[in-house]
């Protein structure tokens, strides 16, 4: 917590202060603080539905088209919007003298960055399995279908450019800019620490209560992370490794293990 506190020096003219809070209030709102509103409602709505929790499927990466080529489309959109979303705080904090090496985007030491990349994986994806399975046995959550985009031949290339766009979106967003820009309004770092985290839950309630209790618990890793080493590389390439293992097992081990 020291190291993060002594990078980055509160922001003490009032114009300026407020001009942050806006601008963070402004792309929470059409991002992931509007995303965890949206997960939100839809708990509420599982919650409502005559089926218990485990016994419905919220799916991710679906279809959006029956035409092959209308569907690989939309899902380009799909991969630019998190692309967008991983480059915007990263414009706006150009623009008040933060460069991206200052959030660790750094090119040093980079068989180091892999290896603790590859080290975060496994810290984060063997117990979140274990969590959620026994979040949807137990009735806390929904069951996740990972991939339901067709057998087409893009499929693959698809699932991977998506995991790697929530990674780097949602690592830079959530972790590297929101903590710098707490941290430049005075917020204490623990508030900060929590505020990441909890954000991080919210957007993955559509899950259900394990979905948004494990990745709080991610949040708090990875938050942790970063104010410890201040590198974002090996948390953007842990979150797509993830998510890579997440999109392709499940797409070609679904129609083969029944507890997927």
């Amino acid at each position: 917590m020291a190291r993060y506190a002594s990078r980055f020096d509160p922001v003490t003219d009032p114009r300026v202060r407020r001009l942050l809070v806006a601008e963070l209030v402004v792309v929470l709102a059409v991002t992931f603080g509007l995303s965890g509103a949206y997960a939100v409602l839809d708990l509420v709505s599982a919650l409502l539905a005559p089926a218990d929790l485990a016994d419905q499927t919220t799916a991710l990466n679906v279809s959006r088209s029956e035409h092959p080529w209308l569907d690989l489309a939309y899902q380009a959109l799909g991969v630019l919007r998190l692309l967008a979303w991983a480059l915007l705080p990263l414009v706006l904090l150009a623009h008040s003298g933060i460069r991206a090496r200052a959030l660790g985007l750094v090119r040093e030491r980079p068989g180091r960055q892999v290896a603790w990349a590859l080290a975060l994986t496994a810290v984060i994806g063997v117990p979140g399995l274990a969590l959620y399975l026994g979040a949807v046995a137990a009735g806390f959550n929904l069951q996740v279908a990972a991939s339901g985009l067709g057998e087409t031949w893009w499929r693959p290339v698809v699932l991977v450019l998506s995991a790697a766009g929530n990674g780097a979106a949602e690592e830079i967003l959530v972790v590297g800019y929101l903590l710098v820009r707490l941290r430049q309004l005075g917020v204490p770092p623990w508030l900060a620490l929590a505020a990441s985290a909890l954000l991080r839950g919210s957007y993955h309630l559509y899950q259900g209560f394990g979905g948004g209790l494990g990745n709080l618990a991610m949040g708090v890793v990875f938050a942790l992370w970063w104010m410890r080493t201040r590198r974002l590389w090996p948390l953007v390439l842990a979150h797509t490794l993830l998510d890579v293992i997440a999109f392709l097992g499940y797409a070609l081990l679904a129609p083969h293990v029944s507890w997927l």
